[in-house]
């Protein structure tokens, strides 16, 4: 696997830049480990047999989800993402152009709370000039 090795010189990276590439190889090997486990277990008509694959398998997330904090508690971008979307509710690309508007209206998605006022937030329907229709 190309992901097994650095594509530097590892006297340049530096032992965080080492150590973060560790915490993603591991990761994605524990989620491929998730995934063949699963295919296994979906395969097999031994319920046995499944039941120790579908114990394997959650055991290889329980690792993933270790590795995956790691990474977020030494990767401060990492954990910007992750702290928006994880456990978000809603369209995720909505969710995306919420956060890159700063948390402003990033797209009707049905989910933002209603004005303070009790208005629908779409502003006066009268004229200019405070004339009324």
């Amino acid at each position: 696997m190309s992901s097994e090795t650095l594509h530097e010189d590892a006297e340049k990276l530096g032992h965080d830049v080492i150590d973060n590439h560790r915490a993603i190889v591991s990761l994605m090997e524990e989620l491929e480990a998730v995934d063949w486990y699963n295919q296994r277990a979906k395969a097999t008509k031994n319920h046995e047999l499944r039941a120790i694959l579908e114990h394997n398998r959650d055991e290889e997330k329980e690792h993933a989800a270790m590795a995956l904090e790691w990474i977020r508690r030494n990767d401060t971008k990492m954990s910007e993402h992750l702290k928006t979307y994880l456990f978000s509710e809603g369209p995720l690309t909505a969710i995306e152009a919420k956060a890159k508007n700063g948390g402003g209206d990033g797209g009707d998605n049905g989910t933002e709370a209603p004005a303070k006022d009790g208005s629908l937030g779409i502003g006066s329907l009268r004229k200019a000039g405070g004339q009324d229709r």
